[in-house]
């Protein structure tokens, strides 16, 4: 199971408070309808197959909304759920389960997704050397969330944000005067920072290459002249940079990408095409 670090679990009680305040509000009106004194116990299921991902927000979501709710898991992040399936149970306070259940499925459903076609992905490459990157292309809020089911689904992250790493496009080697300036400056700026020069043809990557970027990121170039980038960083350059192809790639196109011999296919659909998985919350005692 993919580790949640100290800054997650931060993200995840700020996600969850911002939640809990736009859909709750002053109060759930509609859960008065039913006696404050009222128990419930329901179960969670799915309709459909997927990976689970989300479990700390859930659990996060009735910390903050009633901690007396008991929250029965029997399913972990990373598991593979068949339909109709119990992912978790709910024990407490019935209007406490009715009020927080959106919220958390919100959370739940969307992150399995992400899970789930990170790891359909994953599958399509089996095999092959390659590693799968998502991108800077996630649901607004969910930055973080999203890069940890990301990986939960078997894929790895690119760069977080625009702080942790360098991405040198077109209209920075523009305004920086050329790669081979933008590459030096950013190694000045942060040394130690990673380094990724995105090149459109074969002259760009021979400067990228000259330049010491540590990443290239080949932007829609075809199958043919992936190979060839590959070949030519092994045998004129030792195969000092990682080379990153990108650019519309789909499930149809994927293994022919990957058996170029990149090092690694970043893909925005990772985390921005994403459609929830289908739980529902069904009530056994009430």
């Amino acid at each position: 199971m993919t580790t949640i670090s100290n800054v997650l679990l931060n993200n995840i009680q700020q996600s969850v408070q911002q939640a809990l305040q736009e859909d709750v509000g002053d109060g759930d009106i509609t859960a008065l309808l039913i006696p404050e004194n009222k128990l419930g116990h329901a179960r969670i299921i799915t309709r459909e197959p997927g990976i689970l991902c989300g479990q700390a927000w859930v659990n996060e979501v009735f910390k903050q909304f009633d901690a007396n709710v008991e929250v029965i898991w029997h399913k972990s992040d990373g598991d593979v759920l068949e339909a109709n399936d119990v992912l978790f149970e709910l024990k407490g306070s019935a209007r406490s389960l009715l009020t927080g259940e959106r919220c958390a499925l919100n959370f739940l459903q969307t992150l399995s997704a992400t899970a789930t076609l990170a790891n359909q992905y994953t599958k399509l490459v089996e095999g092959t050397s390659v590693t799968l990157l998502d991108t800077r292309k996630t649901l607004p809020g969910m930055r973080l969330a999203q890069k940890y089911a990301v990986k939960t689904g078997g894929c790895d992250n690119h760069r977080i944000g625009l702080f942790d790493a360098f991405l040198i496009k077109e209209n920075h080697i523009s305004a920086a005067g050329g790669i081979e300036q933008a590459v030096t400056q950013a190694q000045k700026i942060a040394p130690g920072k990673p380094v990724e020069v995105e090149v459109e043809n074969f002259e760009e990557l021979d400067q990228a290459l000259k330049s010491g970027a540590d990443i290239i990121m080949l932007d829609n170039f075809s199958n043919e002249d992936l190979v060839k980038a590959v070949t030519i960083n092994k045998e004129q350059f030792q195969g000092k940079a990682k080379l990153e192809a990108s650019g519309g790639i789909t499930q149809q196109t994927l293994r022919a990408k990957a058996e170029t011999g990149v090092d690694y296919i970043s893909i925005g659909a990772l985390t921005k095409d994403v459609k929830a998985l289908d739980l529902s919350m069904r009530f056994v005692e009430l």
